[in-house]
């Protein structure tokens, strides 16, 4: 599976941007679709997750009530509306996509698959 993330970009503190992970040569249906970032000198963290089957959410500490991870069927595609953006949500941001869907739902091991990475920048 091949992931493609955009929608990155550069952003006062306060805006917005909505970020898409699009699955290519397969759908998303009974994967768990997760949203990690990595600032500079800083190792890679989770941000948020949904599984696809059941539309269930998990996000990081940091970015509850700010962000919002959802899917759309349709296009088979998953989204992280990002709002109230702060500088130190700057960090190049991936999707991945996990087969297994156990309780590891924020641990890099537990996903298969990684997208490229698309960069957001907020400026204060």
């Amino acid at each position: 599976v091949q992931l493609q993330a955009s929608g990155g970009g550069l952003v006062q503190a306060g805006g917005s941007l909505r970020l898409s992970c699009a699955p290519s040569g397969r759908t998303f249906s009974s994967y768990r679709i997760g949203w990690f970032r990595q600032a500079p000198g800083k190792e890679r963290e989770f941000v948020a997750t949904i599984t696809w089957t059941s539309g269930s959410t998990y996000y990081a500490d940091s970015v509850k009530g700010r962000f919002t991870i959802s899917r759309d069927n349709a296009k088979n595609t998953v989204y992280l509306q990002m709002n109230s953006l702060k500088p130190e949500d700057t960090a190049v941001y991936y999707c991945a996509a996990d087969r297994h869907v156990t309780t590891w739902y924020d641990q890099m091991f537990e996903y298969d698959y990684w997208g490229q990475g698309t960069q957001v920048t907020v400026s204060s």
